[in-house]
């Protein structure tokens, strides 16, 4: 498990996303006594947790684009992901793509809240999210046997989306939006799809 930590935290763009958790819970830390801040990192932590199921399904799997530099963009988020799984390189998002989602989340939570405090503590929770995620996307990668059962059931059924049909099982850390938005399906009631492993052989957009 060392080797694989040593692993996961030595990614650049991990690295980096560390780096701005630790800022942000440096200036987080001394107004932990406030329950409102509590409740802005509670808030940050579900918003990522909903941009999780809603950017992989309805933007890392849009139809390949007939502009070449979107269509870039899609290969690196998640169609050449789709291509090399176990890919270490392709893993995880790359800063070029989170940063920007972290400030605009962070621009909206200041427009809201017109406080600082909040504000922080509610990107602290989302880049807390956002590391969870990328661990239990290593480890559903990776060969490691995850200690709980649920860690390894939410292994089994990633794996799904990538080997059996990339139309279901959208959520890495859990499966509440596939269960809401009807996503969600027993293995064995699913047909292996054709372009499981190619999102580029789909039929592209006008």
């Amino acid at each position: 498990m060392k080797n694989h930590l040593k692993v996961f935290f030595s990614h650049f763009d991990i690295a980096f996303t560390s780096f701005l958790w630790l800022i942000g819970a440096a200036l987080v830390i001394p107004d932990l006594d406030r329950p409102e801040i509590w409740l802005a990192i509670v808030v940050g932590m579900g918003s990522y947790s909903a941009s999780e199921y809603l950017i992989h399904r309805f933007l890392f799997h849009l139809k390949p684009p007939r502009n070449p530099f979107f269509l870039k963009l899609l290969k690196r988020l998640h169609y050449d992901h789709h291509m090399d799984p176990n890919n270490l390189k392709l893993l995880f998002l790359p800063v070029w793509y989170s940063l920007p989602l972290i400030g605009i989340a962070g621009g909206l939570a200041y427009l809201l809240t017109a406080s600082i405090s909040l504000t922080l503590a509610f990107v602290s929770g989302v880049i807390t999210f956002l590391l969870y995620y990328e661990w239990t996307h290593f480890v559903a990668h990776r060969p490691i046997q995850p200690w709980t059962p649920w860690g390894k059931w939410m292994k089994k059924v990633h794996l799904w989306h990538h080997f059996k049909n990339e139309h279901f099982w959208f959520g890495v850390t859990q499966p509440f939006y596939d269960v809401l938005f009807g996503t969600f399906k027993k293995e064995n009631e699913v047909e292996r799809s054709e372009t499981v492993r190619n999102l580029e052989q789909r039929e592209g957009t006008g």
